[in-house]
């Protein structure tokens, strides 16, 4: 992706170097691999479950522990999720103006090992993550290391970029009511019932992330879409569960199977028509 030069975001709190201010899940074990599959890649359902895991240990979270200084490299890219956050700021202002609407510039927060937020503590393993309660999204960037050592994604610099605008596209479904909405509609549904209207929310998100790509071409470098989509390939439901436990249980699925991901992605990209997005409409 071409970001060097370009603008940045001031909505970026980079907490790379600090404490992480408080008890953390610990990422080894079953816990730590509930909190992964939950949260991979986004949503709301795992952090909410989050304080629950803890106290599930018996308390005995982690206080963690004063970062290093961050590297050369830790600061190059935290420009680039600067650039890739101004971006989507830039991008879905836009949107949202030409539909008559204002849009809110959620906050980024950049952490190592361990954060608090409105919707809890969590770790790591975590995996990125968007929280509604204070509309903020929380990566820690160690975590595509392991998307490409554990789940056989390519890697790259636009991988990240998928994965941010993933979460910006909860921020869009929070600000539309989205969230709230389907959290209603399961309210007295079966586990199985409910787990479809994740799915159809996590791959809303995937869809607002490839509107976004749609309207950033112009800062696309050959193969980047390749990188979103061996990412979104990676951390399908499907695909985690087997390199997880050997085998799948579709009724569990939270976030969509690899080829759900990689289409919603492809037709947000493809189109650009955020009124296409009818991940509800098409997954039941």
């Amino acid at each position: 992706m071409k970001w060097q030069g370009r603008r940045q975001s001031d909505n970026v709190e980079d907490r790379r170097s600090i404490s992480g201010g408080g008890k953390a899940i610990i990422g080894g074990g079953v816990i730590g691999i509930i909190v992964l599959l939950l949260n991979v890649f986004g949503g709301e359902t795992g952090q909410q479950i989050a304080p629950i895991l803890e106290q599930m240990q018996g308390g005995q979270g982690q206080q963690t522990e004063a970062a290093a200084p961050l590297s050369k490299e830790d600061e190059e890219m935290g420009n680039f999720v600067r650039v890739v956050l101004a971006d989507n700021e830039d991008i879905w202002s836009k949107i949202f103006a030409d539909n008559g609407m204002t849009y809110e510039k959620p906050k980024l927060v950049l952490f190592k090992g361990a954060v608090q937020t409105a919707c809890g503590g969590a770790s790591s393993a975590s995996g990125p993550f968007y929280c509604p309660g204070d509309r903020k999204v929380y990566m820690d960037l160690d975590f595509f290391e392991e998307l490409k050592t554990k789940f056989g994604a390519k890697g790259g610099d636009f991988a990240i970029a998928y994965v941010i605008a993933h979460e910006i596209g909860h921020h869009i479904q929070t600000l539309l009511g989205t969230s709230a909405k389907m959290r209603q509609m399961q309210q007295g549904k079966s586990e199985a019932e409910a787990n479809k209207l994740s799915v159809a929310l996590e791959l809303q998100a995937d869809f607002y992330a490839g509107v976004w790509a749609h309207y950033n071409q112009t800062n696309l470098d050959t193969g980047d879409i390749e990188e979103a989509l061996s990412a979104a390939n990676a951390v399908g439901d499907d695909a985690i569960q087997s390199k997880m436990q050997g085998h799948v249980v579709p009724d569990s699925f939270t976030h969509g199977t690899s080829e759900q991901r990689m289409y919603w992605f492809n037709k947000g990209f493809k189109s650009g028509d955020i009124k296409q997005g009818t991940t509800f409409e098409e997954i039941r």
